[in-house]
């Protein structure tokens, strides 16, 4: 297969931005769908913004460096790669704190109802927010199976939240059949991107979806912790009333009003003091990630996990695929259920080959296209191979828990 796999490279019309990245030695990186690669410009865009904006420049940056309008112009050119427009997207704080604006906002659209709906087993930050919300007598949470959620849609339901690829499974829901399924029964939807924004082709706008949060540390290498982004469609924009009035979500905010009077436009989600640093290095994922082009990297990606299937299949490895064997009907990842997921995914670690774990029995292991090989695939499926066929995995080292997993 290794012989395949270098015709596979040599053929890939992506394989010149792998050099656009960070690479090291001795080190298959399966995990970007959890956190992404360092882009090789990163570290000068941010020695630039740290010794000179702000080292020499200070806080003439905010108007000279155009700091102050980062979270709308990083917004806007994420916004073509989730199928929206430039003054609908927005880069401000994380995916947890988006997730309560908006929530908070679409309760507030569909007064007279308060149940958010979304699934069992959906990420847990999106269904903690619910809780959350729920403490305070402003939500009431149901969860239905995946399956039942069209059936569970109904009068009382304001809002349905659901994560557009699975964190775990990578299953895709259907984006425009469940949003049409929503607003049929008078809801609104909020989709979680984050594990579908940079590496799954996705058309807010042609969907006709309401609300969309994602995060950038993932796909979109913007480092850990980078600042998340919002999506409201244009038409709410007026209506939208977010709970978190800090002062850059005002209409002014240098005038210093003692009373809050919302921006008209997407800023409206703003809150606090924009973090520079993470926007700036944000920014630069972004760029690389519109570069490549969304369309290129999920092709790539399908052909990617495929490959790296038939690797396992050549080397008579059976293991529980608990993604959706269609590679259109998955995001950017394969994950497999095994009693030992985690002594495994440490054994292979050991190795330099980095996927990751989650609990109780998921071995998840990811296909970010930008900075993958074909060979690296094929080695890969080697080492897990040879793991599984040599019991390593059942060191006792293998078997300590670490905080993240």
């Amino acid at each position: 297969m290794l012989d395949r796999a270098r015709e596979f490279d040599g053929a890939d019309p992506l394989a010149k931005y792998r050099d656009r990245f960070e690479l090291p030695a001795g080190v298959i990186y399966l995990d970007g769908n959890s956190l992404g690669k360092l882009p090789k410009d990163t570290p000068a865009r941010l020695e630039r913004v740290v010794r000179q904006e702000w080292g020499q420049d200070l806080i003439r940056s905010w108007n000279s460096a155009g700091w102050i309008d980062m979270p709308q112009r990083v917004g806007a050119k994420i916004a073509p790669l989730i199928g929206a427009r430039p003054n609908e997207v927005i880069a401000c704080d994380s995916t947890s704190v988006n997730l309560f604006k908006l929530i908070s906002a679409a309760l507030a659209m569909r007064s007279g109802r308060k149940v958010v709906l979304s699934e069992p087993g959906n990420f847990p930050t999106d269904l903690y927010m619910i809780e959350g919300l729920e403490r305070q007598g402003i939500a009431n949470r149901r969860l239905a199976p995946r399956e039942q959620l069209a059936k569970a849609l109904d009068e009382d339901v304001a809002l349905l939240l659901l994560t557009h690829a699975h964190y775990k499974t990578g299953e895709v829901f259907d984006m425009a059949a469940l949003t049409r399924a929503a607003h049929e029964a008078g809801a609104l939807v909020l989709w979680d991107l984050s594990h579908s924004g940079g590496a799954l082709p996705v058309q807010l706008n042609e969907c006709d979806a309401d609300f969309a949060v994602g995060c950038g540390y993932k796909y979109f290498n913007g480092g850990p912790g980078a600042p998340a982004y919002a999506y409201v469609a244009e038409r709410h924009l007026p209506d939208l009333q977010q709970p978190l009035t800090g002062w850059f979500g005002h209409k002014a905010p240098f005038a210093f009003s003692d009373d809050y009077e919302a921006a008209p436009g997407i800023e409206k989600l703003l809150c606090g003091t924009p973090p520079i640093l993470g926007l700036a290095a944000l920014e630069v994922g972004v760029d690389l990630i519109a570069e490549i082009g969304v369309d290129r990297l999920h092709e790539k990606s399908k052909a990617l996990s495929e490959f790296f299937r038939a690797c396992l299949q050549a080397q008579g490895v059976n293991l529980d695929l608990v993604s959706p064997t269609d590679p259109d009907a998955r995001g950017s990842q394969l994950s497999f259920r095994h009693r030992e997921a985690y002594a495994i995914c440490q054994a292979l670690i050991a190795r330099g080959v980095i996927g990751d774990f989650r609990d109780p029995d998921i071995l998840r292991l990811g296909f970010a296209p930008a900075y993958l090989r074909f060979e690296d695939i094929a080695e890969a499926a080697r080492h897990l191979a040879e793991v599984l066929g040599s019991g390593e995995w059942q060191r006792a080292e293998f078997r300590q828990r670490a905080a993240v997993t």
